[in-house]
């Protein structure tokens, strides 16, 4: 296979994908593999559901884009929808996820400044957070690896210890604007933040006049069995950026505040060309139909449930190898005492699609639509993948 003339900045692995079917996906010359990463949390109701495409379908042939100098019934009714179940009173579409934080980033500001205090720019995030890949993104998460080469740090962006709760209190100045975290981080090696912790983050915020944003980018969108992870503590943040499983696979994603937040959000500070487009809104309302459904909810908790005991019983019979299982829901994290990419390979052998993530975890993420049966199936091609690593080792030695 000759190198194709793209920008090498992706090691893909070395399969063409030409067709999937719920949590199977298949190559061109056949061959099926389960997917257990759903294009990073992404396909939530996994691939060709028959009503995404159906909608998506019905409204290419009525009309595909419009920019948002005009207006469109679709966008109107998917906000409504999002406000109504959700803390938030005003949505702001967008492509993606780290285009969802760039607004949420640019709201914090805009709040202090329009409510006359410019002088907050600070926003606090934490160690092994990932908010997106855009400039102002790889600021606010500040890991120094996807900060270099490309010039000096911007201001206003400070990193804090992960669960350092002195720390965080510390940082705290006149200059503070915001804390921004996500409830269960994804890249940064599948952590659940604990339900007191964000309690007290938004005690903090509350305290000390601070906006609280959540990047639910990859823990929404009913990943961990509630519509959102943040509502497990009982408490909402003032901002919200989702994306990836409110598309359903289809490019979208948003930023969701209270008024008050966004109280400096007035016509002309931002924008987007596609973004609400009215095949992304189109998409977006058959997947929030279903997802809000709550024997869905309770299918993806029960499931979990099923997936986390399995997981518990590859670290009792792997224990040379498996530290840690963690993450909440169908957002889950085998950490290893090994390359997880070995590992990922090792399934990818055995048929089964699968992520990484830091701290050397294993990542998780499949449809939400998967089964019981799928799960078992997928335990299985990890036991089986760990037991070669296994061997690995024992060769090298």
């Amino acid at each position: 296979m000759s190198a194709a003339p793209l920008m090498p900045v992706y090691s893909p692995a070395p399969a063409d994908f030409v067709q999937g079917r719920g949590v199977d996906v298949f190559t061109a010359e056949g061959k099926r593999y389960l997917d257990f990463i759903a294009g990073i949390a992404t396909n939530c109701l996994g691939h060709c559901h028959p009503k995404l495409v159906a909608a998506i379908t019905a409204q290419a042939n009525k009309i595909w884009h419009m920019s948002n100098m005009y207006q469109t019934e679709l966008q109107r009714s998917l906000a409504e929808k999002y406000t109504k179940a959700t803390f938030a009173d005003v949505v702001f579409f967008a492509n993606s996820g780290t285009e969802a934080i760039e607004a949420c980033l640019k709201l914090t500001r805009k709040y202090h400044s329009a409510n006359g205090h410019p002088e907050k720019i600070d926003i606090l995030s934490f160690e092994g957070a990932f908010h997106g890949r855009s400039y102002g993104a790889i600021n606010a998460a500040a890991n120094p690896t996807y900060l270099a080469g490309f010039g000096p740090p911007l201001p206003g962006y400070l990193q804090l210890p992960f669960g350092d709760h002195e720390a965080l209190k510390a940082a705290i100045t006149p200059t503070t604007a915001a804390i921004m975290i996500e409830p269960v981080q994804g890249e940064g090696g599948v952590r659940a933040v604990p339900t007191d912790c964000l309690q007290g983050l938004r005690a903090l915020c509350d305290e000390h006049g601070l906006l609280l944003i959540f990047d639910e980018v990859q823990s929404g969108a009913g990943r961990t069995g509630k519509l959102f992870a943040h509502e497990w503590a009982g408490i909402t943040p003032d901002v919200m950026a989702v994306a990836k499983g409110m598309g359903g696979g289809f490019p979208m994603g948003a930023c969701l505040a209270t008024a008050h937040a966004s109280s400096g959000m007035v016509k002309g500070v931002h924008g987007s060309t596609f973004g609400g487009n009215p095949l992304a809104m189109a998409v977006g309302h058959a997947v929030f139909d279903e997802i809000t459904q709550p024997q869905f909810l309770e299918h993806v908790r029960d499931v979990a449930n099923h997936l986390h005991q399995g997981l518990a019983g590859l670290k009792d019979r792997y224990p040379d190898l498996v530290v840690d299982v963690r993450g909440k829901g169908l957002l889950a994290g085998i950490k290893l005492t090994m390359d997880p990419l070995k590992v990922r390979q090792l399934c990818f052998e055995h048929g089964m699609l699968v992520g990484t993530a830091g701290q050397n975890v294993l990542r998780l993420a499949p449809p939400l639509i998967v089964s019981t049966e799928h799960v078992s199936e997928a335990i299985s091609i990890l036991d089986a993948a760990l037991a070669a690593a296994r061997e690995q080792q024992k060769a090298a030695a």
